[in-house]
């Protein structure tokens, strides 16, 4: 008989749980429970950064995902939410191709939401309606709901998650050195919860042709780094954490400008708090009580 597969031994112990759409799972306690520890980790990481703390709904305004072209540049990830928004007959055709098992998407009206695809996106249009930023830079602690359309039976791709970001909007030189700290501190993570990882260059997934060329100048300028760590006994490693240097892409957006009146720089670090709580189980075990006393310490477990 093969070997399961980490996935299959995941829901098997009921740490995951099925919900019959790929990279979409319920969370047992255990499970939940090393991911707030994770997060708090997270948490403990970024203390020294004096951050303010922001947190929104996994829900988007649509315009705000436009205006940050997400959805011009990442079309096949997106989440757009729908409604219904007819009268009686509109409602009785409704039922009936539901009862009848058709296609009703066309009786369905786009709403003005969707659904946040990272949790700094809102993060922009409220700091620029502040007006301009305080005198060297502003860091936001921000944790959200996120959603990417990518299914797949993959386990650490997900389509539904938790993202913990710190972001930084100011000068240019403190934006990159804010990126470049988070790279540093990253090895103290892989020494505390004793994961195999290492950092690497990284791009989005920009659609097309022109997302080709986008990717291309992400990678050739390192604009996106990422750290990533093995998830499961074959897997390649899966992105855990990203650092990223957006230059001046979404205050250009938003006109965020500095304390004296210059368009600012943003980065921001994200940690992906499922893909490191799977990493944590495929590393350690699916028995926490098992895992080495200091893994469990750094973690309050």
């Amino acid at each position: 008989m093969p070997a399961q597969t980490l996935r299959e031994r995941l829901l098997h112990a009921g740490l995951l749980i099925e919900t019959g759409v790929e990279g979409v799972y319920g969370h047992s306690a255990a499970f939940e429970t090393v991911l707030a520890g994770c997060n708090a980790y997270a948490g403990r990481m970024g203390a020294a950064d004096g951050a303010e703390v922001l947190r929104f709904p996994p829900l988007l305004n649509r315009t705000v995902a436009e205006r940050n072209r997400y959805a011009a540049a990442f079309p096949q990830l997106g989440g757009h939410v729908f409604s219904f928004d007819g009268d009686d007959d509109d409602h009785q055709r409704y039922v009936g191709k539901l009862l009848r098992g058709e296609d009703c998407s066309c009786e369905l009206t786009m709403t003005r939401s969707v659904l946040t695809p990272a949790a700094c996106y809102p993060v922009y249009p409220a700091l620029a309606a502040r007006g301009p930023l305080p005198a060297g830079g502003c860091v936001i602690d921000v944790l959200g709901e996120c959603f990417r359309h990518e299914p797949s039976a993959e386990t650490a791709r997900l389509q539904s998650f938790r993202m913990r970001e710190y972001i930084y909007l100011g000068d240019a030189g403190r934006a990159l050195a804010f990126r470049d700290l988070w790279m540093e501190r990253s090895a103290g993570l892989l020494r505390d919860l004793d994961l195999p990882g290492e950092l690497a260059v990284a791009h989005d997934p920009f659609f097309g042709r022109l997302g080709a060329r986008l990717a291309d100048a992400q990678v050739d300028r390192k604009l996106k780094m990422e750290l990533v760590i093995p998830i499961g006994p074959d897997a390649r490693p899966t992105a855990c954490m990203s650092f990223n240097c957006h230059l001046d892409h979404f205050a250009s957006i938003w006109d965020l400008t500095q304390a004296d009146g210059t368009v600012a720089h943003t980065a921001c670090v994200g940690f992906g708090l499922e893909r490191l709580t799977l990493a944590l189980f495929s590393r350690h075990g699916l028995a926490v009580a098992a895992w080495p006393a200091g893994l469990r310490g750094a973690l309050g477990l």
